[in-house]
């Protein structure tokens, strides 16, 4: 009888684990749904030592093949507060010399140097032309007063510009398409098999699918808003 009972909690103990590892996913996909949804448009906040960096794009919505920019705002920062929850004021000045945006996609890579706004004390640009669509990673890289600045930031994600156009031929719409897809996927699968090769344990694969999972959503939800 001691046995029997032993095995029944086991079996009990053994059933939990997948409800958790499932709760586990469902908390994954609704948290960074969320984070995606509200990082669709707008800017990025960080922050270096004492001082408050806020990157964006210069026209929202972002599109490949325009002319376009990154904004860079440098000011205070406030240790009473998150970054996020700060406003930029009080920019500081002069550093168009002292620091420099380094733009990545994929393995290719471009410096791109400051330009200060005369009009808005402590906002910096550089114009760049986003040729493909997805996600970029911008580098800050310099110093300000004394402080070495080196962090990597992400603005929104760029968008095809076919998504925009009209009308549009639907030949060229499909590959597109099927263009952008496919380098989403692609980046799904590169990501779960470097987390397999690193022998980490199952709920960080479950992790990995979910922020999987959560992409698709939200481009699902972006396809069936543009075809609307």
């Amino acid at each position: 009888m001691a046995l029997s009972k032993s095995s029944k909690k086991s079996n009990k103990l053994h059933s939990k684990k997948p409800d958790l590892l499932r709760l586990q996913l469902i908390l994954v996909i609704i948290l960074s749904t969320s984070l995606l949804i509200n990082s669709v448009y707008g800017h990025t906040v960080d922050s270096v030592g004492n001082y408050r960096l806020e990157i964006g794009w210069m026209r929202e919505p972002v599109v490949s093949g325009e002319t376009n920019g990154i904004e860079l705002f440098v000011s205070p920062l406030d240790p009473n507060l998150k970054p996020e929850k700060q406003e930029f004021k009080n920019g500081i000045t002069g550093l168009e010399k002292k620091l420099k945006i380094q733009l990545v996609y994929g393995d290719a890579k471009i410096t791109l140097p400051l330009s200060s706004d005369h009009n808005v004390p402590g906002k910096y640009y550089a114009f760049v032309d986003p040729t493909r669509a997805g996600y970029y990673q911008a580098n800050i890289l310099g110093e300000i007063d004394g402080t070495i600045v080196s962090i990597s930031m992400h603005p929104p994600r760029v968008e095809n510009k076919t998504y925009l156009e009209f009308p549009t031929k639907p030949n060229e719409e499909i590959l597109v398409e099927h263009e952008s897809l496919r380098d989403e996927i692609n980046e799904i699968k590169e990501t779960l098999n470097r987390i397999e090769n690193s022998n980490h344990n199952i709920t960080i694969s479950y992790v990995a699918i979910g922020f999987g999972i959560a992409g698709i959503i939200i481009g699902s939800i972006a396809f069936s808003r543009r075809i609307r």
